[in-house]
């Protein structure tokens, strides 16, 4: 069987570089992923389990960046009707299957064992809530249409919430019950999709940073260039989130994708049950994924295996600036403990921030780029890539190889309007 490439400009494919089974392999990968956080880890992930050559490579420790500075949610509950719903849902049903897979790979192999738990796989289920009438009306016909577009979400009369989380406040004007959330742990999942990958014979490599692509006398991608030397493969993915912008300019690609600011609070442990759920005002649905203002705060409130509790969630358009403002971190706490009273009274004992890839259309970018035959972009997720990952790596793997899509990919790709055009005037 000879695999093909999915050509970037259209549905005509070409034969690419692999080799038939039983032919002696060549010596380089067919695809270098650059990015090892969850994004780039599902890619490699489900493009080895097709049998495809893979290196990862990180200018940083392995997955190390926006991915080690996320909260870990996997929600169907914050997204509208649209493209990304669509992969929220495939992810969310996903994840379970994928974490069975590769624990079930892991006892073959006489390793591990465990694998959801190791990762702290919870589906806890979500619970939006409304503070005020208008916040009610909002929420109650945001759920409608997502009902209507397959999401599972249960109106919860203020009466009953009590009954869901108990040290809410009494100020609940409205709220929905969305039972296929979940969280999990970002890093230990990354890891587990690394392991997978380097399991099938792919080569992970940490601090090496990418400068660029050769290409061929056709055009093609022929290698990557790294602070290594220069890699030969067949293909490129673009997978370096809040940095992708930076190496599609590098490769000769732009692509308009942004950093944006996200910090979290994490509180001292508390008792089991204190907040049971993954819960945030209902002003999260419109705050985190629109407008234009460059800083964007909601009460997102949710307990770790551990017991202490997150609190989030913030956006903030600050380029790469390390430093935190005090100001956010107060707005947090704040609107938290609006929320959840009891927080008011629990110590704080860190903060942590990263960086999220933003797109101007709030939309991840998934396919090869029509601009530059062999390379490849799965960015732009945001805030949500930990729970967008497995759709993600699916539906990249399945263009590479030429197997039908299960997901329209037309929403994700380069060329799309608007996105497009921000990458000719940031060229």
């Amino acid at each position: 069987m000879r695999y093909r490439h999915v050509q970037a400009s259209e549905a005509v494919r070409r034969p690419d570089r692999w080799q038939p089974p039983g032919a002696t392999p060549p010596r380089h990968p067919d695809v270098i992923v650059v990015g090892s956080g969850i994004v780039g880890a599902a890619c490699a992930e489900a493009l080895t389990r097709r049998g495809v050559r893979v290196t990862v490579l990180d200018r940083a420790p392995l997955a190390s960046g926006t991915t080690a500075h996320g909260e870990g949610n996997l929600l169907v509950s914050d997204k509208p009707p649209g493209p990304e719903l669509v992969l929220a849902l495939a992810s969310s049903a996903r994840w379970p299957q994928l974490l069975a897979a590769l624990d079930a790979e892991e006892r073959a192999a006489g390793a591990g064992g465990g694998l959801a738990e190791r990762c702290e796989y919870e589906a806890k289920g979500g619970l939006v809530v409304a503070l005020d009438e208008a916040g009610a009306r909002a929420l109650t016909g945001f759920a409608a249409a997502q009902r209507a577009a397959g999401v599972t979400a249960h109106e919860v009369g203020p009466d009953d919430v009590p009954a869901y989380e108990p040290h809410l406040t009494p100020g609940v004007r409205a709220a929905v019950h969305y039972p296929q959330d979940a969280q999990l742990q970002p890093v230990a999942a990354a890891t587990a999709l690394l392991r997978a990958v380097r399991r099938r014979g792919g080569t992970l490599r940490s601090g090496v940073r990418a400068l660029g692509v050769e290409r061929g006398a056709d055009g093609r991608v022929t290698a990557l260039r790294t602070s290594a030397g220069t890699l030969p493969c067949g293909a490129v993915v673009n997978a370096c989130g809040p940095w992708a912008g930076r190496f599609a300019r590098d490769a000769g690609a732009p692509l308009p994708v942004r950093p944006r600011r996200g910090l979290v609070l994490v509180t001292a442990p508390l008792p089991p049950g204190t907040v049971r759920h993954k819960v945030y005002d209902a002003d999260y649905v419109g705050a985190v994924g629109s407008g234009a203002a460059d800083l964007r705060t909601s009460a997102v409130v949710e307990a770790t295996r551990g017991g202490t509790v997150l609190i989030g969630s913030s956006r903030e358009r600050a380029g790469f600036e390390e430093r935190f403002r005090a100001a956010v971190l107060r707005e947090l706490a704040r609107k938290a403990t609006a929320l959840f009273p009891v927080l008011g009274h629990v110590p704080v004992i860190r903060a942590y921030g990263g960086f999220r890839p933003y797109t101007p259309d709030h939309l991840p970018v998934i396919g090869p780029d029509p601009r530059l035959p062999g390379l490849w972009h799965a960015t732009g997720h945001e805030g949500a890539g930990i729970g967008l990952a497995p759709a993600t790596g699916e539906l990249l793997a399945r263009l590479y190889t030429g197997e039908r899509p299960r997901t329209d990919p037309e929403p994700y790709r380069v060329a799309r309007p608007g996105l497009a055009e921000e990458a000719r005037c940031s060229a």
